[in-house]
């Protein structure tokens, strides 16, 4: 899968959130969204094309350090790791 399409649809899955999702599901699609849109920018910035998988791994690897780092209570962390992995299936 081209990682435009896969960053659009990405995109089109927290925009659908908005409007029918709790206030913890609102902040667990915001903050994964924002994993998601620096690992998008940490990539960008090296201008080098890239695949899904190697997005994934480091969507993937910002949130274990943030977890590592106490950033989420265990509650946020479902939320944003369930997220994550319905976000992972649209590939």
């Amino acid at each position: 899968m081209q990682v435009q399409l896969f960053i659009s649809q990405v995109a089109d899955f927290f925009d659908a959130l908005v409007p029918k999702a709790s206030d913890d599901e609102l902040f667990a699609s915001g903050y994964l969204r924002g994993h998601v849109d620096l690992a998008i920018g940490q990539r960008q910035v090296l201008e080098q094309e890239f695949a899904v998988a190697e997005l994934k791994a480091d969507i993937d690897q910002s949130l274990q350090q943030a977890i590592a780092n106490g950033e989420l209570n265990e509650q946020d962390q479902q939320l944003v790791l369930g997220l994550w992995a319905q976000v992972q299936q649209l590939s």
